[in-house]
């Protein structure tokens, strides 16, 4: 299942790269990188002067990151628990489960997350119709948007739009960023305060929140924005980021080191499990905080039980060992890509924001070479290949991908 899940990435890449080779002057290292970032939905790109590009390519990058959303949250529901990847057990359910039995009931669950997925394009589509977008620009944008992949028609990202476009733009990046799966349920049940009961929802809720109301007051007290739009900015940026979408609207790194420090935390952290975002996942940075006050806990009473519950589940130390393997695992890989970028010649801003936006699926890095007003064109043609390299692992959770470099694997094949 591993060499499969893999393998199936990118043959789907290659075949995805051939109608951008086809474009005068994209060499197929762009093309490959383009649709890689597309089908892994992280919105990095090496193309500009979109808003003079033929729109068949312009569809088609949009239709890259669609597809690859809905491929994710397939994945993370149906086959990533069943791998056992991080910690992602704890989601199982029977649609985690491909024996005969339950092969109907995991195929309609699917069925019904496509449904969903389907249904809030076409509002996502809608209400930006509504705020002044085209349909054309309408369509595209809300494919990336629900996707949370974050390719633009205009080199100006969300920034030629609307301000009202960026408040639609941020709704549906937060239900982007929710488990599909109990969206679905919530629907199923008519009630929408049930996908509240998740644990990880309400963390994610929270952060926007929380960080969205600091970042308003930061940029309102500099005088640099009004308070209404340091609100729509704020929040704009920070669902942008958190979701790993990585639509521009402004270069975020011009807003002071305090700034920059917290969107570098952010591009980390991704949203919910279940969803089409990257990053480490919200439910990840949630275990690891109870195992830490379980910890400081034991040491006052070493003899105390202190079981651990996520979601009313009990959490195994098989769960634990996942989770702590994931971490080692992801900050170690980021460390190497770093490095090898670091070998090709980038600096060290390029370099470090560069890995942690490929592994993490965010899109835009920091600096002058590939912040959010810039893009990665600039980049040597193996600093790309060794980023479309960031954004399989990235997108597969790493060990799906590194489990392949083990003689063991192969020794029992």
């Amino acid at each position: 299942m591993f060499l499969l899940t893999t393998t199936v990435w990118l043959i789907a890449c290659i075949f995805g790269a051939l109608p951008l080779y086809r474009i005068d002057h994209i060499s197929f290292t762009d093309a490959f990188f383009e649709t890689m970032s597309g089908l892994t939905t992280t919105g990095s790109t090496v193309l500009a002067g979109l808003d003079e590009m033929p729109k068949s390519a312009l569809l088609w990058r949009s239709m890259l990151q669609w597809l690859g959303g809905i491929g994710f949250i397939v994945l993370s529901v149906a086959i990533l628990p069943f791998l056992n990847v991080g910690g992602m057990r704890l989601f199982q359910t029977e649609s985690s489960d491909w024996s005969d039995k339950n092969t109907p009931k995991t195929k309609n669950v699917a069925s019904n997350m496509l449904k969903v997925y389907l249904l809030l394009s076409i509002l996502c589509a809608g209400a930006y119709h509504l705020t002044g977008m085209d349909w054309f620009e309408a369509i595209n944008h809300s494919m990336t948007t629900i996707s949370t992949g974050g390719y633009s028609t205009s080199d100006e990202s969300m920034a030629h739009f609307s301000n009202a476009s960026h408040w639609v733009g941020s709704v549906f990046m937060l239900l982007g960023g929710l488990p599909f799966l109990l969206l679905v349920q919530s629907i199923r049940h008519k009630d929408p305060r049930y996908i509240w009961k998740d644990a990880q929802v309400r963390g994610f809720v929270s952060l926007i929140l929380v960080v969205g109301g600091m970042m308003s007051i930061w940029l309102w007290m500099h005088g640099t924005f009004s308070l209404l739009d340091a609100l729509r900015i704020s929040i704009f940026n920070i669902i942008s980021i958190v979701t790993t979408t990585g639509y521009g609207l402004t270069d975020f790194s011009h807003w002071g080191n305090f700034t920059t420090v917290l969107f570098i935390f952010l591009m980390l952290v991704g949203a919910c499990s279940g969803s089409t975002s990257g990053g480490i996942k919200i439910f990840r940075f949630q275990l690891a905080s109870g195992l830490f006050s379980r910890q400081l806990k034991q040491l006052v009473h070493p003899n105390g039980i202190y079981p651990h519950r996520y979601n009313g589940r009990l959490v195994s130390e098989q769960h634990i060992r996942s989770l702590v393997a994931f971490i080692f695992a992801f900050f170690f890989t980021l460390i190497l890509l770093a490095s090898g970028l670091a070998l090709l010649g980038l600096d060290p801003i390029t370099a470090l924001s560069g890995a942690m936006t490929a592994l993490a699926n965010v899109g835009p890095g920091l600096g002058r070479v590939i912040g959010p007003d810039h893009n990665f064109d600039l980049l040597p043609d193996s600093a790309k290949w060794l980023l479309s390299l960031g954004m399989l692992l990235g997108r597969l959770e790493v060990l799906t991908v590194l489990v392949l470099f083990l003689p063991a694997y192969w020794r029992y094949r």
